[in-house]
C-alpha cells in the first residue's frame, strides 16, 4: 500500500468529517527558520501543528526523542485526535519532516495516517485553500496509544549488535560532508563520521528537486541498491537527530519494506558517546 496521498486528493477531501491534518514542519536551528510561527502565517485550513520539539520525551538530553505512550496519547487527544480519523501530515520542509510525525503516530498504533507528497508547496501549487493564524481549537480527541506498527530501536542495543560485528544494514540519511566526516554537524561538541558499516542515503536524493516530491518508486529503489542496501535483510535508518531517518524509513514502506527500525538517538547520541565511528 502506499502511505502518500497527492494534494488533488487532499483538496478533494478538505471537508471530510473523518480528516485530520498536520503540519510537521521542522527546521535545523540553523537555518534561521521558526515553524512555528511560520504555520501561523501559512497553513492548511484544519490543520494542527505538529511540533516535533515539543511531542517529544522533554525530560530528555537528546532533542525530540520518543516519548511515553501515555504522554503521546495525551497530547493527541489535546489536538482534538481520535482513532477514527484519518491524519494526513504535510510539511514545508527541506527533508521531509512530516515523516518523522507520520512514523510517530505508526508507532503507537495509528494505522491510517498518510504523508501528503511534496508537501505544502504542492499543496500550494494545486491550487488549495490556506488560512493563517493560530490552529482552530476542538474538542478532546480519544486517541488511545495502540500496539506498534513501526519498529525503535535504541543506543544500547544497536551499540552492541556492531560491537558484537553483527550484520547490519544502517542507512544514514545525513547529507554526504557530514556522513564522511568532512563537515561539522550543526549540533555542537559532536564528533565527526558515522556508525562503523552504515551506508549513506541522504534523504535529498530521494526527493525529486523540481517538485519535492518523492522519486518515482525505480529511483527510488535505485538509490538504496547503489548505496548497498539488500532488501531481503532488515535494515536500521539513522540521521542527525532522529527526524530525517523516518524520510528513509516512508521511502522504504513507499516500496514495501518494513522490517526497518529506527534509532531514535540518531548522530546526537551516537556522536557524543564514546561507542566506535568511522568516516
Amino acid at each position: 500500500m502506499s502511505y502518500l496521498v497527492s494534494a488533488e486528493w487532499l483538496i478533494a477531501h478538505l471537508n471530510d468529517d473523518n480528516l485530520f491534518i498536520f503540519d510537521a514542519t521542522f527546521v535545523l536551528p540553523t537555518m534561521e527558520r521558526d515553524a512555528a510561527a511560520e504555520f501561523e502565517q501559512t497553513h492548511i485550513p484544519g490543520a494542527q501543528f505538529f511540533d516535533i520539539n515539543a511531542i517529544a520525551d522533554t525530560s530528555s538530553d537528546l532533542p525530540h526523542m520518543v516519548p511515553s505512550a501515555a504522554t503521546f496519547s495525551q497530547m493527541m487527544q489535546e489536538f482534538g485526535l481520535s482513532d477514527h480519523h484519518k491524519v494526513v501530515i504535510y510539511d514545508n520542509s527541506p527533508f521531509l519532516s512530516a515523516a518523522r510525525a507520520w512514523w510517530l503516530l505508526r508507532l503507537f498504533g495509528k494505522a491510517d495516517v498518510f504523508v501528503l507528497n511534496g508537501g505544502l508547496p504542492a499543496y500550494v501549487k494545486a491550487g488549495g485553500p490556506i488560512t493563517h493564524g493560530a490552529a482552530q481549537p476542538r474538542d478532546s480527541g480519544d486517541f488511545t496509544a495502540a500496539p506498534a506498527l513501526a519498529q525503535l530501536i535504541l543506543f544500547d542495543e544497536l551499540r552492541r549488535q556492531i560491537e558484537a560485528g553483527e550484520d547490519l544494514q544502517i542507512l544514514d540519511a545525513r547529507p554526504a560532508p557530514r556522513f564522511h566526516g568532512q563537515a561539522a554537524e550543526p549540533r555542537p561538541g559532536l564528533r565527526a563520521g558515522h556508525m562503523p558499516g552504515a551506508m549513506n542515503v541522504p534523504v535529498t536524493e530521494l526527493l525529486n528537486k523540481q517538485t519535492g516530491k518523492l522519486k518515482e518508486l525505480s529511483e527510488l529503489r535505485a538509490e538504496f541498491e547503489q548505496a548497498g542496501l539488500d532488501f531481503s535483510k532488515p535494515a536500521i535508518t539513522s540521521c542527525g537527530s532522529g527526524v530525517t531517518a523516518a524520510g528513509l524509513t516512508l521511502a522504504l514502506a513507499e516500496l514495501g519494506k518494513n522490517d526497518i527500525a529506527l534509532y531514535d538517538g540518531s548522530w546526537a547520541e551516537w556522536g557524543a558517546s564514546d561507542a566506535p565511528i568511522a568516516s
